[in-house]
């Protein structure tokens, strides 16, 4: 498969909303003295219902009505135990509370003391870019294979992780801009890790025949489904009910999955049909 071909084209346009949703995450840090924590976890919240409509709703539902009840679940939760084992070795940072422990470190050590802590919060940032970015490339796959299906697919997939994304860019750009008083060095980092998404697009590009069975393909969006879903339910609500709390974060959820059905109802209706498989 080349680049040429259209699901390629759509897959890497619709992935390169991840580089720019992390992009506005550092934003959210070079414009502001501090981000609203808990906007972001509204957002995140909002982006959990996103990605469990499309999880349970569209991939595992459609695996499980194309290729039956016991092949769709099992692509389903072999896609969980994947992102699983991501997860145990590479566990997703979290946005520390910079501006916590920059006072401390004022407070209560030299200009010595501050430089180290600089340096230490700095691997900290670029530590968490790379994990980021090993997030980001199955991320990258997901809308690879959403695309092949058809826009409706891809389309979604792209917009749920690409609200996903922009807590992830204050994740990176804040220990950096903090570290270095640069700008540009935290905007620049936090974008670079979210380009590992049409990384992903491009590498698994290559990796897939030029054609593949109706049936692997739908067992590998099921698979896609069970990432999301672990992703949506063992990184993505922890961190709403952190930063919005509980209750704020589960309406956002319930909201998100509202608007996601909306969205699949009515993309439904107004794709044109080879479009909209």
């Amino acid at each position: 498969m080349g680049f040429t071909d259209s699901p390629v084209l759509v897959a890497l346009a619709l992935s390169l909303l991840g580089g720019v949703s992390t992009s506005i995450g550092a934003l959210f840090v070079v414009m502001n003295e501090t981000p609203n924590l808990k906007m972001l976890g509204l957002l995140q919240g909002f982006a959990a219902g996103l990605m469990l409509s499309i999880s349970f709703f569209d991939l595992a539902h459609n695996a499980i009505n194309s290729i039956g009840f016991l092949k769709g679940n099992l692509w389903f939760f072999a896609g969980v135990l994947f992102f699983a084992i991501i997860a145990y070795f590479i566990p997703e940072p979290t946005i520390a509370p910079i501006n916590d422990s920059k006072k401390k470190t004022g407070d209560d050590g030299g200009k010595d003391m501050m430089k180290k802590h600089r340096k230490q919060v700095l691997y900290s940032g670029i530590i968490t870019a790379i994990g980021i970015s090993l997030h980001n490339f199955p991320e990258g796959m997901a809308v690879f294979l959403g695309s092949m299906k058809g826009l409706r697919v891809g389309l979604n997939l792209a917009l749920a992780i690409a609200l996903h994304n922009v807590p992830e860019g204050v994740a990176v750009a804040l220990p950096v801009y903090f570290a270095t008083q640069s700008k540009w060095q935290a905007f620049k980092l936090a974008t670079l890790s979210g380009l590992a998404e049409p990384l992903g697009v491009i590498i698994v590009a290559y990796l897939f025949p030029s054609s593949v069975s109706p049936e692997i393909l739908e067992g590998l969006l099921g698979a896609v489904g069970g990432v999301m879903a672990f992703l949506t339910l063992h990184e993505m609500l922890p961190l709403a009910f952190d930063y919005a709390g509980q209750k704020q974060a589960v309406k956002a959820v319930f909201f998100g999955m509202a608007f996601m059905s909306a969205s699949l109802y009515f993309l439904e209706i107004s794709l044109p049909a080879d479009l909209s498989l």
